[in-house]
């Protein structure tokens, strides 16, 4: 999915669950997102009681998929340390002007977030193209939210092709797996 649906899990579930964010307070409980260039974020408070999963595209991160993760947690957000894991980087994730114009026009902090392509195609014109920076934004959101403690794996999924499967590089690829378990 690439949206804002957010699902709190109290047991084991043995079906797939249609969500871009996952949330438990019960023990033993595994909560995994599955992704191929988009980020994940895990977000657990100080003594892991309680946990999150969320699939962090662009078009989650612009429906303001943490914000929402949080607003269903019990935890404040001085409690949650957050880790966000490997995705496609800042030199290989090429977005259009229109998806910097979302963010864009929900904070002008995200500016750092995007550099335009200095590219030009037939006849001079500019292509209108932008790197975007998956996990700046998402850094940028959990500080605006008032979570300080974030943790970053920047390992680039489109670059390492023998680590990490990656949409954008193969066309069909298989998913990773981010998993976290509460206490």
């Amino acid at each position: 999915m690439h949206g804002s649906r957010v699902v709190s899990i109290d047991s084991q579930v043995n079906q797939f669950i249609q969500a871009d964010a996952m949330i438990t307070q019960s023990p033993k409980v595994a909560l995994a997102i599955m992704t191929a260039d988009c980020l994940p974020i895990l977000l657990s408070n100080n003594d892991g009681t309680e946990v999150a999963a969320i699939h962090g595209g662009w078009r989650s991160l612009a429906d303001n998929i943490i914000s929402n993760t949080l607003t269903k947690m019990q935890s404040h957000c001085n409690e949650l340390h957050a880790w966000l894991g490997p995705c496609i980087g800042p030199d290989k994730f090429e977005i259009g002007e229109e998806v910097k114009a979302v963010f864009m026009q929900q904070n002008k902090l995200f500016t750092k977030a995007f550099v335009k392509q200095n590219t030009t195609i037939k006849n001079n014109f500019s292509n209108n193209k932008y790197l975007a920076n998956l996990q700046l934004i998402a850094q940028i959101q959990l500080q605006q939210l008032g979570i300080s403690n974030v943790a970053c794996l920047p390992e680039c999924t489109y670059s390492q092709q023998d680590k990490y499967f990656s949409f954008r590089r193969d066309k069909i690829t298989g998913r990773m797996a981010t998993i976290i378990c509460r206490k």
